[in-house]
């Protein structure tokens, strides 16, 4: 069994930019494993500087995929998505005769 290499994708400053690339890469089907986390949620929480830093950590075979994800993400290309609406079957409206 080989043990899995991880590589640096990425290092942002706090959690919430962390967690939402985590969520991008893992919808996708990329491992992901936050480094550096547990400064930022200590008794003392730190969200700015050095301390605040997060590494996104991505096995070495995802890598080249990882970063391409990340890159239409600084490019815009994941906003301004449209997505079905769940209601969309649901609200028929009768504005005829309802005998």
């Amino acid at each position: 069994m080989s043990e899995t290499k991880w590589e640096v994708l990425e290092q942002v400053s706090g959690a919430v930019q962390a967690e939402v690339m985590k969520g991008l890469l893992v919808a996708q089907g990329i491992q992901v494993v936050l480094s550096q986390e547990g400064i930022g949620e200590s008794i003392y929480p730190v969200s700015v500087g050095p301390l605040s830093e997060i590494q996104l950590l991505v096995p070495a075979s995802q890598m080249e995929e990882a970063r391409k994800l990340l890159d239409q993400y600084y490019a815009g290309d994941f906003e301004n998505l449209s997505y079905p609406d769940s209601s969309e079957g649901n609200s028929e409206t009768t504005t005829g005769d309802q005998g």
